[in-house]
């Protein structure tokens, strides 16, 4: 566990812990606010992403942005990752070596953040954090409560672009965390 945002993106800037390694352009290590009360997890890097080095920058962040201005969220106050920080060959779901190769990473982010919600989109984040026997059909839009954090399974936004009737769910979705987001902080 690295205690400081510069040692652990250091150590992910010279991984080699699985083969996505030997063919990426950059490590996509997250952004965002590192004292974020919400986090989303996402899959894995893109094409757009591995280019420019940033999470949700293609088609699908784009969307996702869409989102964060209709509910007044606002990018840079909340903390986005991947489970893996390497960009998949052809975009395919990470394998389960290479998601385990980088969980680490990603939990040491999320110490370092400390969320009070993290929102997981899509199966593989779920799958990932929540546990294998969770499946994204029959969880999204329903609350997880673990150690104190509160998770929003959805659907990934690349989800949304090849079926558009999946946008009712994660808009309401995303409600549900803005809405969760003020209850918290009315309760602090």
């Amino acid at each position: 566990m690295y205690e400081t945002w510069e040692e652990l993106e250091n150590s992910i800037q010279n991984c080699s812990k699985c083969k996505l390694c030997q063919n990426r352009h950059n490590i996509v290590f997250g952004e965002g606010s590192k004292e974020a009360d919400i986090m989303f997890i996402g899959e894995g890097p893109g094409a757009d992403e591995d280019t420019q080095g940033l999470p949700f920058v293609g088609k699908a962040g784009q969307l996702m942005n869409k989102a964060f201005q209709g509910l007044g969220i606002k990018r840079n106050e909340v903390y986005i990752a991947n489970i893996v920080k390497c960009r998949p060959p052809a975009n395919r779901v990470p394998e389960d070596d290479e998601a385990l190769a980088c969980l680490d990473y990603l939990r040491n982010q999320v110490v370092l953040v400390k969320p009070k919600i993290i929102v997981l989109l899509g199966s593989t984040a779920l799958k990932n954090i929540l546990g294998k026997e969770y499946g994204i059909t029959s969880s999204r839009g329903n609350w997880v409560e673990q150690r104190g954090i509160y998770y929003m399974p959805t659907w990934h936004p690349a989800a949304l672009l090849r079926d558009e009737n999946k946008k009712i769910d994660f808009w309401k979705d995303l409600k549900e965390v803005v809405a969760k987001y003020n209850e918290l902080q009315i309760s602090k």
